[in-house]
């Protein structure tokens, strides 16, 4: 039994400009111990799906219009108000996208890192800040007895982001949802956070969901991956399969972008177009006006996720009718 199961969910927002289908009918699986990847470029409904998830949804404009999350059991969409307190934060975890603006720069780092343990645990203060200590060291700050005292804007922004992942980690999570948390970070930096996150992981045993827009950094940290585009699943396979063997044409189209995968000298590759305005509805397949193969029929019926082998499907007409 997986240890998360997302079925059919739907997150919009109302607005004065129209409603935004921000996530509009994913599905997904979460194994014990699993990486899974999700993938996509900004807008395309990733973190929307896992700010959904942890009920972090701003009610209103959000609205979660349908769906289930089941977590061991419970479905985090419609819980109690007590049954989620009990899970976010302890059972289920979150690394923000920036750091600077998730933690409070009027409180010093000891006081954010023990508060997951002074709610969810029965544990003294002291016990809690050397647990805290014990964490920072953990995730690589130098000199962390003099430094849990700081406050956030004394840190580096990859040191912020270790913080970050120690008040995600401290309370031992069995899933860690990481929201694109090496994006304003060097590449050593991000290495190394990378690195952290999966040594991590072994230790814990837990679950990782991992949210990026960059494939390149999914290639040798995620066991499978989804593609999202427009709020949908276009694309989701292990990831040996998907960076060897992609089918959907927007999963092509990302991989070619990357890089270091394109020649020395060569004009790197973009994405023509942008992507649809989800306030609008949508007739066919969502990337068809920017797509190199699309044709006549690709903008008349949206194209469902199909099976290409037991462990990947993908959502593309004219693939599923064997002409690409």
């Amino acid at each position: 039994m997986p240890l998360l199961s997302v079925t059919d969910l739907r997150t919009h927002f109302y607005t004065r400009n129209g409603i935004y289908r921000a996530v509009d009918g994913v599905s997904f699986s979460v194994e014990r111990g699993e990486t899974l990847g999700i993938v996509g470029e900004s807008g395309s409904g990733k973190s929307v799906t896992c700010y959904s998830i942890m009920g972090l949804i701003p009610q209103p404009p959000g609205r979660i219009v349908s769906g289930t999350a089941m977590f061991d059991g419970v479905d985090l969409l419609h819980c109690t108000p007590k049954q989620a307190r009990s899970i976010r934060g302890k059972r289920v975890a979150m690394i923000f996208q920036d750091p600077m603006t998730s933690l409070n720069p009027f409180l010093r780092v000891s006081e954010q890192i023990i508060e997951p343990l002074l709610i969810h645990e029965n544990i003294s203060r002291r016990d809690a800040l050397t647990r805290a200590l014990a964490m920072l060291e953990a995730v690589g700050i130098n000199d962390a007895a003099k430094r849990i005292h700081y406050y956030p804007h004394e840190f580096s922004g990859g040191m912020r982001q270790r913080v970050m992942i120690a008040m995600a980690l401290i309370t031992k999570p069995e899933l860690l949802i990481a929201d694109e948390p090496t994006t304003a970070l060097d590449v050593t930096v991000q290495a190394q956070i990378l690195e952290l996150i999966k040594k991590m992981q072994q230790e814990l045993g837990m679950a990782v969901v991992f949210i990026t827009h960059d494939l390149g950094v999914v290639s040798g940290l995620c066991d499978r991956v989804q593609v999202m585009y427009a709020g949908r699943i276009v694309e989701t396979a292990d990831t040996r399969t998907l960076f060897h063997a992609p089918s959907h044409p927007y999963t092509r189209a990302l991989q070619r972008s990357i890089p270091a995968l394109q020649s020395k000298g060569a004009e790197l590759y973009t994405i023509p177009g942008l992507p649809p305005d989800v306030s609008k509805t949508i007739s066919g397949c969502a990337f068809a006006s920017r797509c190199e193969f699309a044709a006549e029929r690709c903008t008349a019926s949206t194209p469902e996720l199909a099976p290409v082998s037991p462990t990947h499907s993908q959502a593309c007409l004219r693939v599923q009718a064997g002409e690409l």
